[in-house]
């Protein structure tokens, strides 16, 4: 996107949601300040309906955004000699084109009120769009009770290249998992892959959950999330591509040795 028209996208849309607020925008025109401006008051600001105008004003600055960043695809996820439908791929989740990527989410599944915070939770909103926590709102207004832990909740994915977010609430290990964190975990997979299923999804790209914040630790989680995935595959007829999405260089290592992946 040019520097110009992201500039001019930034200014009108923090100018209205600084208006929102009886806030005064900020005074600059470095793309970088407005963007953080922006993202701080998208994180911040509650589901309540956006006007036509704006809408279509952020949908073509996040797009913008995702596509200058380079969209991939499951052709660069690497499979795995035993399992070829496993895949590992490291990279921004918000960039990846699959029929759905899974959101860490909280109990809430409002995504992360946190201004500019670096979970996935907030990135997948931000660049979601602010109908994400919308779309998010209305289904626990329906459901009328906060999200369950290892359940989970699918949604379109707005301006993602991914056709949809599927939202799963992990356990909180805190550093020391007991056995019903671990079966919470689990179940967090089973759920995004039932409801993968259910909506004839052909990929699916797993997040490392509860690994960050939530504190389960590392190595045993990625146990937990492949041998999770292999027995729900053994169990039905699929052709389901499950992608292991990682950030950081201990998790890719870690998912390289369990999948056998040089």
């Amino acid at each position: 996107m040019d520097i110009a028209r992201k500039t001019k996208l930034l200014r009108a849309l923090v100018a209205d949601l600084c208006s929102e607020r009886a806030l005064n925008p900020p005074e600059t025109e470095d793309a970088d300040e407005l963007w953080g401006a922006f993202r701080a008051l998208v994180n911040t600001r509650p589901p309540t309906p956006a006007a036509t105008g704006w809408l279509s004003t952020q949908d073509e600055l996040l797009q913008g955004i995702i596509a200058d960043a380079g969209i991939s695809t499951l052709d660069g996820a690497a499979p795995s000699p035993s399992n070829p439908r496993l895949r590992l791929w490291r990279g921004d989740i918000t960039t990846l084109a699959v029929g759905a990527i899974v959101n860490a989410a909280n109990s809430q599944l409002l995504g992360c009120w946190v201004p500019g915070h670096h979970c996935i939770d907030n990135a997948i909103h931000t660049f979601a769009g602010v109908q994400l926590r919308a779309e998010c709102a209305r289904l626990m207004d329906a459901q009328g009770h906060e999200e369950p832990t290892g359940a989970a909740k699918i949604t379109p994915a707005f301006n993602l290249p991914a056709r949809h977010v599927i939202h799963t609430v992990g356990p909180i290990a805190n550093g020391y998992p007991a056995d019903s964190h671990r079966e919470q975990l689990a179940s967090c997979y089973r759920s995004c892959l039932d409801l993968a299923a259910k909506y004839s999804l052909r990929s699916i790209a797993f997040c490392c959950i509860s690994t960050g914040i939530f504190g389960f630790p590392q190595e045993e989680a990625a146990g937990i999330a492949i041998r999770t995935v292999r027995e729900w595959l053994e169990e039905r007829e699929t052709d389901i591509d499950i992608v292991f999405n990682v950030f950081d260089d201990r998790d890719e290592a870690l998912y390289r040795k369990i999948l056998g992946i040089a």
